[in-house]
C-alpha cells in the first residue's frame, strides 16, 4: 500500500509502506480520509513517539470501507462505511482496525466529516463527562474552542443543556464559537479571558484546557468551589506554579488527560459510552464535526502548515486516492 513516510529531516512523503496485517479481532479498512491532529505534528517532528505496538505511520482517526474482517469478528461486513479512532496509521491506504473501536458512518455523511469526527468527538466526550463528570446544569469553560476538540466541546454541551463559555485566537474563530452555541467568547489576544468572565457570568465548574502554563492561574481563579480544571494539552508551556492554597479553599480538582496512549478497553469503553450517549446527537445533526479545509493527501505538508499556523476553524481532513 501507500502512506505518508516522515524522512529524518522531517518532510514527508506518500511512498511505499508494507500492507498491515489485521489480527483475528480486527477489521482492515480502506481509508478514504483522515484528519490532522496536534499530535501529528508533535510525532513528525520526533516529539510525541506513538504508543507501543502502534503504527508508525501519522494519522489518529480516519473514514473508509471495510475491505477485510478477522476471523473472530462479529456484527461488521466487508462493504460497510466506518470511522474509528486510532492509535496511528491514518494517513494511509490501509488500516488494521479493532472492531470494537469501529462506529457506523453516519447516513448522509461524507468520507471527511466521518474522518473528523472520532478523535475531536471522543476527547471532548471523556474529559468532560467522564474525567470531570460534568453534571447537568453545571457552566463549563472550553479554550481553544475553535479547534477540532473546541468545536466538538461547545457542540457536546449545548445537546447536554450545559451553559458553555469559549476562547478563541481570532474575531473570525470568536464568531464561530458563539455560532455553536456558547453563550459568550472571548478573543484571548483582544482581552484577559478570567477579567472579563470573572466579571460575568463569574466562575464555573469545569474547564477544557489544551493550553497549559499561561492559563493555568487564571483557570484556577475562574473555578468555583468544588470546580475541575482538565488539562489536555500543554500548548504553551508544561511548567505552572501552583499556590495549593488556592486548590484547597476551593476543593478543586486538577484532572491531566491523555486519549492516545490509553489502553484499548478503556478506549473500547470511551468509544460506546459516546455512541450510547451522544449517537442521537449525531444522527439529528446537532453534533457535527467543524471542517475548516481539505486537502489530497500528498499535500499533507500544506496541511500541517495551515494547522502550524493556527488558521483552521475545525478540522482539517485529508483525502486519499
Amino acid at each position: 500500500m501507500h502512506a505518508i513516510r516522515v524522512r529524518p529531516d522531517h518532510e514527508m512523503h506518500w511512498g511505499e509502506c508494507p500492507d498491515p496485517q489485521p489480527a483475528p479481532g480486527e477489521v482492515l479498512v480502506r481509508v478514504h480520509a483522515t484528519a490532522l491532529n496536534r499530535a501529528d505534528l508533535m510525532q513528525r517532528a520526533g516529539h510525541y513517539p506513538p504508543p507501543a505496538g502502534a503504527s508508525e505511520v501519522l494519522g489518529l482517526e480516519m473514514a473508509g470501507r471495510i475491505v477485510g474482517v478477522g476471523t473472530a469478528v462479529a456484527g461488521w461486513r466487508v462493504g460497510q462505511d466506518v470511522c474509528a479512532l486510532l492509535p496511528g496509521g491514518g494517513y494511509a491506504a490501509l488500516a488494521a482496525v479493532p472492531a470494537d473501536m469501529l462506529m457506523h458512518m453516519p447516513p448522509g455523511w461524507t468520507y471527511a466529516q466521518a474522518a473528523a469526527l472520532p478523535e475531536a468527538a471522543l476527547t471532548a466526550f471523556v474529559n468532560l463527562y467522564v474525567e470531570a463528570a460534568l453534571q447537568p446544569h453545571e457552566t463549563v469553560l472550553v479554550h481553544a474552542g475553535a479547534s477540532g476538540v473546541g468545536t466538538a466541546a461547545i457542540q457536546l454541551c449545548k445537546a447536554s443543556g450545559n451553559p458553555v463559555f469559549a476562547t478563541a485566537g481570532s474575531a473570525p474563530k470568536v464568531a464561530h464559537c458563539l455560532a455553536m452555541g456558547a453563550l459568550q467568547a472571548l478573543d484571548h489576544h483582544a482581552v484577559d479571558f478570567a477579567v472579563e468572565l470573572l466579571r460575568a457570568p463569574g466562575a464555573v465548574d469545569v474547564i477544557l484546557d489544551p493550553v497549559g502554563a499561561d492559563y493555568f492561574e487564571r483557570n484556577l481563579q475562574l473555578l468555583r468551589l468544588r470546580g475541575r480544571l482538565v488539562m489536555i494539552s500543554t500548548l504553551s508551556g508544561a511548567g505552572a506554579a501552583l499556590d495549593l492554597r488556592v486548590l484547597m479553599g476551593k476543593r478543586l480538582r486538577v484532572i491531566g488527560s491523555v486519549l492516545r496512549s490509553r489502553a484499548l478497553p478503556e478506549k473500547v469503553a470511551i468509544t460506546r459510552a459516546f455512541v450510547e450517549r451522544f449517537w442521537p446527537a449525531v444522527l439529528d445533526g446537532s453534533l457535527l464535526p467543524v471542517i475548516d479545509s481539505e486537502f489530497a493527501i500528498a499535500d499533507a505538508s500544506a496541511a500541517h502548515a495551515r494547522m502550524a499556523a493556527n488558521l483552521n476553524i475545525g478540522k482539517i481532513v485529508l483525502h486519499l486516492p
